[in-house]
């Protein structure tokens, strides 16, 4: 019952630690230029570009709550338990930093006579780069031996994959689902709700296979999102930048940690469909609508790119409308895993 507590007193900080630092990171943000156009609205205004760090802030906010509490609760806060803790955040840590360069790159200045004139070009790293890079965040993972290394293949069992898990799978699964959540985003408010949704589930099931650890992370991520949310919703005062690494990084520690991979990773079918969808464009189509003069959104394109431009296809819908069937999805999506492996 006190763990309960503590997680609900580490979900309140999170939470509140996000809402009240946002407003303060935006003006920052602006004043410093790190801005990018909303291109989905009538005025295109500029809008603060790089949401990842608060997120970051209210999570290790409450997760470092959550330790102190638990310092002299040596039932659950086992050594074994404060190096998984402390593996995950120095992973996301590694990958919000990844994120904040690639959005920082995002801008760069061309200056011309004398500096009067000043004008943004949107660039970013290469997609060879956005690849590579998070391999280092992997290793503090790696590093424990985080998860277990016998895992469910199926038509053939459960294989002990031994030290290939380590050195082989966790990178894998870090590096594979940090950059797929890159590719089901830029509209407002989606990537921040789906990441809760995703979190909400992945935390419930480890709960019921008891892994508490990776509970506690879901839930308290969760309620960073949330706060966020409120200011990445319709119409969005930040942007998530960066948050598509965070967010993806996120569910693959918790697969991992937890020894859920098998749930996760149907979970995260969603984003294979995408993946397919968008190897149709060689990866050059945008998920961006064309505004029209009734505030709805048309597909940019007559073929399907992406599950985005499915939901535009389908009917006419304003941004909001968009995000919230395609957050809607991925609920109903995961609530049928989760009955299916309840029946199971």
């Amino acid at each position: 019952m006190d763990s309960f507590w503590s997680l609900g007193i580490a979900m309140a900080a999170a939470f509140f630690g996000t809402l009240l630092i946002t407003p303060k990171f935006i003006r920052l943000l602006e004043l410093e230029g790190i801005v990018g156009r909303d291109m989905m609205k009538k005025n295109k205004p500029e809008i603060a570009e790089m949401g990842a760090p608060v997120v970051l802030f209210g999570f290790l906010g409450g997760i470092f709550i959550f330790i102190a509490g638990h310092t002299f609760m040596s039932h659950f806060l086992t050594t074994e338990n404060l190096l998984t803790l402390l593996a995950v955040i120095s992973t996301i840590m590694i990958i919000t930093f990844i994120g904040v360069l690639d959005e920082l790159t995002c801008l760069v200045k061309e200056r011309e006579g004398r500096g009067l004139f000043e004008k943004f070009k949107r660039k970013g790293l290469s997609q060879w780069m956005q690849f590579i890079l998070p391999f280092p965040a992997a290793i503090p993972l790696m590093a424990i031996s985080a998860g277990v290394s016998t895992v469910s293949v199926p038509f053939i069992g459960a294989v002990n994959l031994g030290i290939l898990y380590p050195l082989l799978l966790v990178p894998i699964a870090i590096v594979g689902t940090s950059n797929a959540t890159n590719m089901l985003a830029g509209f407002n408010g989606m990537q921040a709700g789906i990441g809760i949704v995703m979190m909400a589930f992945l935390g419930i099931f480890a709960y019921i296979n008891g892994s508490y650890v990776a509970f506690i992370l879901a839930l308290v991520f969760a309620a960073a999102l949330l706060a966020f949310l409120v200011y990445n919703w319709y119409p969005a005062k930040i942007f998530p930048g960066g948050l598509d690494y965070l967010v993806g990084t996120m569910i693959g520690c918790i697969a991992i940690v937890g020894n859920i991979e098998k749930f996760a990773l149907i979970c995260f079918a969603p984003w294979f469909l995408e993946l397919i969808l968008k190897a149709r464009s060689k990866f050059k189509a945008e998920n961006f609508g064309i505004l029209q003069k009734d505030g709805t959104l048309k597909a940019p394109y007559e073929k399907n790119y992406s599950l985005l431009h499915i939901i535009m296809h389908a009917g006419k819908f304003k941004e909001w409308q968009v995000s919230a069937i395609m957050i809607g999805i991925v609920f109903i999506w995961c609530s049928a895993v989760s009955l299916a492996f309840w029946l199971m």
